[in-house]
């Protein structure tokens, strides 16, 4: 059993400034969560959140950077687990943009979410990607931006 994850985002925004917010550390924290990110091919990264023990996971998302094509494509491992070395989610996310005609076309899979347990967390994460975390990934561009909501 294997499940990946699809969004797609139009923003009102040039792919330079949805770029940004997707690489750099400060921005990506406000939206998704605190990190030491950087956009270099090799860099070992960790994103911090609140840990959900019931679910197996320490709080950590455990992150390599793989690709960055500016501002076309970022690649990175996505891998989490009940505590450090202990890895039971292991996927990989990919942000691709295209310069539309008024914005950016914004598309998100995340892939490899493998067996039972990683396909339910794979439907409780699409859930957030395209509700809450696509919300205020959009809120913050319109905020700088000063484009009504």
């Amino acid at each position: 059993m294997e499940k990946d994850i699809l969004v797609h985002w139009f923003l009102p925004h040039p792919p330079q400034q949805v770029w940004e917010y997707l690489t750099d550390p400060a921005l990506l924290g406000q939206w998704l969560m605190p990190n030491d990110f950087r956009a270099e091919v090799g860099h070992r990264f960790r994103f911090h959140s609140q840990p959900r023990v019931k679910m197996g996971w320490d709080g950590i998302v455990y992150a390599e950077v793989k690709e960055v094509q500016a501002p076309h494509r970022l690649v990175y491992t996505w891998q989490g687990g009940p505590r450090p070395g202990v890895i039971n989610l292991d996927t990989l996310i990919t942000w691709t943009l295209e310069a539309r005609e008024g914005g950016t076309a914004l598309t998100l899979t995340q892939a490899g979410f493998k067996g039972w347990k990683n396909v339910i967390a794979a439907m409780i994460m699409s859930k957030g990607w395209k509700g809450k975390i696509a919300a205020r990934f959009a809120d913050l561009l319109n905020e700088r931006a000063h484009v009504p909501a």
